[in-house]
């Protein structure tokens, strides 16, 4: 059973994240609350898997702060209205596992749910679309980077798994792994997220997806 908590401030998008995952028997709502001042204190107080979780709740700033705090005890996924470049990453670097738009379908929407619950990472179409907007003149990789891991982590800044991203490349998910390994020490990152956030700054992106 995957337990989640929303927030979100307005009562229309909660009422329709919760009708919409409460059809599901995998998936409960453990809570549903306006504002981050609702959600209970303390590193395992919230009894979720995964929260749901808008990036403004209703004021100027991205609630930054409150994804890291968060993600160091949850599974974290965005879902804002902004599909700008600058809250992606923002998110991104403060520890979220996922970022959807508003505009996401119900199926979309419930994939990223189960993504994010067992692990892994996830963007939204439209995410992944404005970023690939930004990223469709690559630059060339850090010198620390080779050409093939350099490759590996513009897969993996897009949403593709491990094994996902060894079929594109043709090589095995082990390789793949090797390669996440050395990114990390040589860029010292830690999670995912990071790692997405890195090669989106590097203006790193796989090949074009043949089919």
């Amino acid at each position: 059973m995957i337990r989640v908590l929303v927030v979100d401030d307005h009562p229309v998008t909660r009422w329709g994240v919760e009708h919409l995952l409460s059809r599901h028997a995998d998936i409960e709502v453990v809570g549903s609350v306006a504002s981050l001042a609702e959600v209970p204190s303390g590193p395992r107080a919230v009894p979720a898997d995964v929260v749901v979780l808008d990036l403004y709740l209703g004021v100027p700033e991205p609630a930054l702060a409150a994804v890291a705090t968060l993600a160091a005890t949850h599974r974290v996924l965005v879902v804002s209205a902004s599909a700008s470049r600058q809250d992606v990453l923002a998110a991104l670097r403060s520890g979220a596992d996922g970022y959807l738009t508003k505009d996401t379908d119900d199926a979309e929407f419930l994939a990223a749910v189960r993504t994010v619950a067992g692990g892994g990472f996830c963007l939204s179409t439209s995410v992944a679309d404005v970023l690939e907007t930004h990223l469709d003149a690559p630059g060339a990789p850090e010198p620390e980077l080779s050409a093939r891991e350099a490759e590996a982590l513009g897969w993996i800044a897009r949403g593709f798994t491990h094994a996902q991203t060894a079929h594109r490349m043709g090589i095995s998910a082990s390789t793949v792994d090797s390669y996440v390994e050395r990114i990390r020490r040589k860029l010292g990152l830690g999670n995912k997220a990071e790692l997405t956030a890195k090669a989106i700054e590097l203006r790193l992106t796989g090949p074009e997806d043949a089919g």
